[in-house]
């Protein structure tokens, strides 16, 4: 690897250690209904994004909300003794890309056969704090 690809590789990485996140693989459903259900939450606050997805009846808000603790358990664990009511977290980004596809035969009529397409999709749920970015502004104005 070339020395620029090294060093943008390496604030990359620096840049990830800051970010709170979570990824779910091979969720099977479309990535359409997913991408549905993601542009509900996206940039809300984390408590009103739970309750959203509580009483939203969809497979999608089901997954993506256990996805949604996942993440702030990873923002716990690097943020301990930091109550999560005082760093206002948000979802900054949710990212829906298209997963695998399954490709089944289903039986059509006169000996013929339909070719179905089981999609699955990969979603990413990265936290952020609303109070952080307020000191960040403050310190560069």
């Amino acid at each position: 690897m070339g020395s620029r690809k090294h060093n943008s590789a390496e604030q990359r990485k620096e840049a990830n250690k800051s970010l709170y996140f979570a990824k779910l693989n091979n969720c099977p459903s479309s990535p359409r209904k997913m991408k549905l259900v993601a542009n509900l939450v996206s940039g809300k606050n984390v408590e009103t994004a739970m309750h959203i997805l509580q009483h939203t009846p969809n497979y999608a808000a089901e997954k993506l909300g256990k996805l949604l603790k996942s993440a702030l358990a990873n923002w716990q664990q690097k943020n301990e003794g930091v109550r999560m009511e005082d760093s206002n977290l948000y979802i900054r980004e949710v990212n829906v890309n298209e997963g695998r596809m399954l490709k089944r035969v289903q039986p059509a009529p006169q000996g013929r056969a339909h070719r179905v397409k089981k999609r699955s999709n990969h979603v990413t749920v990265i936290l952020d704090s609303r109070v952080k970015n307020e000191e960040t502004e403050i310190v560069t104005k």
